[in-house]
């Protein structure tokens, strides 16, 4: 499991490249279901006009953002879809990653890709309503290192999806996806 240093870290880039990889793990009801962590969006904070809590902007909301690392910001986008992110940083700098793609084990090394953050979190039964949830004591929603390994070479970099908005922010290389 990762420890809360590697969630606390002030480069929430950083970290949304170094999620790449790992294994996000989700078990409600003695349900487990995991994947391989293949894409992810990086939102830095108070001065990241993509970030929703960019400028300070507190709402009940985004109140989880301005904790510590190492919970889960769960909100609903489109009033449909549950879209996961995992809480970085110091307490009081509002940084999260939105874990945009997994890739799910299937027998013989074969993946299946459930791609975009909407489908992920309805595959893993991820609701918007456990928002605040550790991702440090391995109960409902964690993340850990993986077995799986891959050539560093294989991640793309490119700017986030949907936050045209955001002007000039919305072209920063904040968004990762591995090729497998």
């Amino acid at each position: 499991m990762l420890t809360e240093s590697f969630y606390t870290r002030p480069d929430v880039v950083l970290i949304a490249r170094q999620l790449i990889g790992k294994e996000l793990f989700v078990n409600f009801n003695n349900h487990l279901r995991s994947g391989i962590i293949i894409e992810t969006e990086a939102y830095n904070g108070v001065t990241d006009k993509a970030c929703h809590a960019f400028n300070y902007r507190r709402t009940p909301r985004t109140e989880i953002m301005f904790g510590q690392g190492g919970k889960a910001y769960i909100y609903l986008c489109y009033g449909i879809h549950s879209l996961f992110n995992v809480v970085t940083g110091a307490a009081g700098n509002p940084q999260a990653v939105l874990i945009r793609g997994i890739a799910v084990r299937k027998p013989r090394h074969i993946f299946r890709v459930i791609s975009g953050p909407g489908k992920l979190s309805k595959y893993l039964g991820i609701h918007y309503s456990q928002s605040g949830i550790s991702l440090l004591d391995r109960k409902s929603i964690w993340i850990e290192n993986s077995d799986y390994h891959f050539d560093p070479k294989k991640i793309r970099v490119t700017p986030r999806i949907g936050v045209e908005s955001a002007g000039e922010d919305a072209l920063l290389p904040y968004r990762f996806i591995l090729e497998i």
